[in-house]
Order: structure tokens, then C-alpha cells, then sequence
């Protein structure tokens, strides 16, 4: 079905039953992604002041045939937050849908409007002494409900699971306009089909998230952390199972750094503090935490001594300050920033059965050398197999000089990943850069139901058009 553009007319219509300070020109950060792929259109962009002025917005995008893109923190990295083909879009920001609604502490629930910032969601729940877990380098700007639409991944999926394990219920305005309200702070209710699952990691494609009820967790009373050097991913992967044995689910990061991650940090940002003289080929950051009287150190300091005899890891450096600490995951957070400054000629989030991991560092890098000479950063999320693996130009050169290989690049990695049994998209979503890789790559029966499910929900194709699901209307 063809779409119209949000234009003057379309404005003056939202004006009629909305206020008119919810709406302003477009700003350029509303058109531009953090990689600079794409630039997106100038329609009619509104920022919502309630669940309600959601509700109308979208029922006038659905009258008008008008595109809807959900804008959150703009952090995302596939493109799902702009709209760069068709007709100029309805923008809708939710950054002053900003409430946290209510905190239970006891029941260890938050609800928090969907705009609110993921570091204000982390310091209200520590204010009740409780811990929201999920946590990436982008929290600072990141809004939940961007997050739980893309079902945000982080640093702390090892212990706590993915966004979408740390949500137990949602409030969503439907492509008709109809307000779900979904925010029960149930553990379990088995009253029919799951909306809300249906709803996070779908990326705008299937409505609009205005609020979240988020589960919370008890605060680590004791934490430790280290930086560990490994002679391989293999032994990396050999001490994930070691800590498991030492220290079972206390485990709450196992990040794996290469060597090229500090060069970038060194070229880029060299305000940033490295522990290492000389950065090891490989190290670990593992970080640990307790509620109980048992100190973590000790135990990371035994599972440190038992990998030093096993030949898992020839040095370390274990934090002993809250500054060393906070050293060391600058080093893990900085690195994404470092790549961005660099520019990447092909960047990949992608996770594998996690046996398998060492195997595609080792033939990545020969599937690479058959195109040509490059920079590659490997780095992530060991401990749920979950790899960026970044390909860079040389010294010299930007990525710009790259251009025929760059689609030659992703095809040969991404069939790689889809021979291993992974995925080529972990944590960062389909939005509109990963579209032809799930076609190519997804399950035929499952694409036959999110096209069925599209249409149930979405007939007339106003939701992210083109985000997910390639777009068939225009």
C-alpha cells in the first residue's frame, strides 16, 4: 500500500487535536546514525508528553496513511531509527516520556515511561538499593524503550539475560491507535499469547513501546574485577569454564579484548588509561559479584591462581581500587568509540554456538586475507558468544578506499557465521542494514510468520516501514 508524506497538511491536522508545542522542525541528530550510513527525511517530527498523545499521533498516521518511525536515544547501529526512502515520515521522540513511575522494591520492579534514560533507570533503582543490570556503553543517551525494541544486549547478558529478560511488562500504542496496557507486575501469567515478547526486539515494526515494568536485582555487596592475559580464545573460552567452576553465576562479565583494540585507543584516545606497558594479542576482562559474605577477590583471586597453573593465563591485574576498576571498564567502553573515530570498512555483530568461537577468529581471518590486506578488531562478549568482529583499514587508509570490498567483506563473513550455526545479528537488531541478511540467512517459516504477523498488526504498513522487513510499500 503506498504511503503519504508527513507534510504541512499533515501537521495541521495533528494540530487540531494535539498541542502544538509536541511538534518542531526536525533537528539534524533526528536524520543521522552513529556510523553515518544513512541520513534520514525531514517530515513532521513530535515529541509526545504522554502515552495518550502517542495514541493520537498514531491514529492520525494510520488515517493518513503516514510512515511512523519511533525515535529513542538514536544510539542504534542498523539503521532502524531513520528513514531514508519514501515518503517523508511522522518522527515520534519519546526523550519527554521521562517518568519513573513507580518503584516496588520488595517485589524488585521498576515502571518507568519508555523515553527515560537508561543511566536514570540504573540510578533510580540503586536509590532503593536494587540494580538494574543491563548496562552498554551508550546508557548515558540510550532510552529503555529504544532498548527493549531492539532487545538490547550489554555487558551483563552472561548473568542477567537480555533486555528482554529484564522486562515483565509493557505499555505499547498499536498501529490502530489502540493503548495496550500491558504493565503487570506478574512473574508469571499464562493468559494467552505473549504480546509483550512479540513486541520487544521488533523494533518499532509493530508499534510504539511507552512504558516498561523492569525487573531489578539485588546489589552485589562484593564485586571484583580483573584484566587477565590468555594465550588464545580457546583459553579464554577454557577459563570462562574454570571461573564457572569457582565462581558458578557470579559471573557477571566476560568480555574478550584483542590487542588492536588498545592500538585504536592509543591512535584515538589516548586519554584514556592502559594498565598494560605492552597489550597483550589477547586478554580478558571478568568481572565478578556477590551478595554474600564471601569476598569476591578471594575468589577471584583463587580462580587467577588455578588459571595460572593450568596455562589459561600468563599474567593479570586485579583491581584493588574503585578507580582501578573504573579504569578498566573505560578500556571496554571506549573501545566502540575508538572504531567509530578509526572508521570501519565492515563491522559485524554477530554470536556463535560458543565452542565454535575460536574458530571463526582463526578462518575469519583467513576468509579476510583472501580480499586483502586489513586491520580487524575482534572483541566482546565471550561469556554469551556474542562477537563484534570489525574490519578496519590499513595504516593509511580510510575506509572510504574500500568501498567495492566493503559488500564482499560482509557476505563472505555473514556466510561464515551462517556455516558455524550463528548469527549474523546478536544484540544490535535487523533495522535496515540486515534486511537482505535475513532473507538470505533467516528460516523461511519464520519470515512466513513475522510477514504474517506484520500484516495482522500492521496492514497498512505505517510502522517503520522497511525496518526488519523489507518494505513493499512506498
Amino acid at each position: 500500500m503506498r504511503l503519504n508524506a508527513a507534510d504541512d497538511r499533515f501537521l495541521t491536522e495533528l494540530k487540531r487535536d494535539l498541542p502544538e508545542r509536541i511538534f518542531r522542525p526536525p533537528e539534524p541528530r533526528y536524520l543521522e546514525e552513529p556510523r553515518g550510513r544513512w541520513a534520514g527525511q525531514a517530515g513532521v517530527l513530535a515529541l509526545p508528553e504522554s502515552t495518550e498523545q502517542v495514541a493520537c499521533l498514531i491514529r492520525y498516521a494510520q488515517a493518513g496513511k503516514v510512515a511512523v518511525v519511533p525515535y529513542g536515544g538514536g544510539t542504534g547501529l542498523v539503521g532502524g531509527q531513520i528513514y531514508a526512502n519514501g515518503p517523508a515520515p511522522l518522527i515520534i521522540s519519546l526523550e519527554r516520556m521521562t517518568k519513573i513511575r513507580a518503584v516496588y522494591p520488595s517485589e524488585n520492579v521498576l515502571i518507568a515511561d519508555a523515553g527515560t534514560i537508561l543511566a536514570d533507570i540504573q540510578s533510580a533503582a540503586q536509590d532503593q538499593g536494587r540494580l538494574f543490570p543491563l548496562s552498554l556503553a551508550a546508557e548515558g543517551s540510550a532510552r529503555i524503550g529504544g532498548n527493549l525494541a531492539t532487545n538490547a544486549g550489554g555487558v551483563n547478558v552472561l548473568r542477567y539475560g537480555n533486555a528482554r529478560d529484564l522486562c515483565i511488562g509493557l505499555e505499547a500504542v498499536l498501529p490502530d491507535g489502540s493503548i495496550w496496557n500491558g504493565l503487570s507486575r506478574l512473574r508469571k501469567d499464562n493468559t494467552g499469547y505473549d504480546l509483550r515478547n512479540l513486541l520487544i526486539g521488533s523494533e518499532g515494526t509493530l508499534g510504539v513501546i511507552t512504558a516498561a515494568a523492569l525487573k531489578l536485582s539485588p546489589r552485589p555487596s562484593s564485586v571484583a574485577t580483573a584484566l587477565l592475559t590468555v594465550p588464545s580464545p580457546q583459553a579464554a573460552l577454557n577459563l570462562l569454564d574454570m571461573a564457572r567452576d569457582h565462581a558458578g553465576e557470579a559471573i557477571s562479565a566476560f568480555e574478550l579484548i584483542h590487542r588492536q583494540g588498545f592500538a585504536f585507543l592509543s591512535e584515538k584516545l589516548p586519554q584514556v588509561r592502559q594498565p598494560f606497558e605492552a597489550p597483550p594479542e589477547w586478554c580478558v576482562l571478568i568481572e565478578l559479584g556477590l551478595s554474600s559474605d564471601i569476598p569476591a577477590q578471594s575468589i577471584l583471586e583463587g580462580m587467577f591462581a588455578s588459571a595460572l597453573e593450568a596455562e589459561l593465563v600468563s599474567d593479570g591485574l586485579l583491581a584493588t581500587t574503585q578507580a582501578q576498576r573504573n579504569d578498566f571498564w573505560a578500556i571496554r567502553e571506549k573501545i566502540p568509540e575508538a572504531n567509530r573515530l578509526i572508521g570501519s570498512v565492515s563491522s559485524h555483530d554477530i554470536s556463535l554456538p560458543l565452542s565454535m568461537v575460536p574458530e571463526f577468529i582463526a578462518k575469519g581471518r583467513e576468509v579476510l586475507a583472501a580480499i586483502g590486506a586489513f586491520r580487524i578488531n575482534c572483541f566482546g562478549h565471550l561469556g554469551d558468544g556474542n562477537l563484534h568482529y570489525n574490519v578496519f583499514p590499513i595504516s593509511g587508509k580510510t575506509r572510504h578506499d574500500y568501498q567495492k570490498e566493503r559488500n564482499q567483506i560482509k557476505r563472505a563473513l555473514h556466510d561464515l557465521v551462517h556455516q558455524m550455526h550463528g548469527s549474523v545479528s546478536a544484540e544490535h537488531g535487523i533495522g535496515r542494514l540486515k534486511t537482505d541478511d535475513l532473507e538470505r540467512y533467516g528460516d523461511p517459516v519464520k519470515l512466513t510468520a513475522m510477514r504474517a504477523i506484520k500484516a495482522a498488526l500492521d496492514p497498512t504498513g505505517i510502522m517503520n516501514p522497511g525496518a526488519v522487513l523489507k518494505s513493499t510499500s512506498g
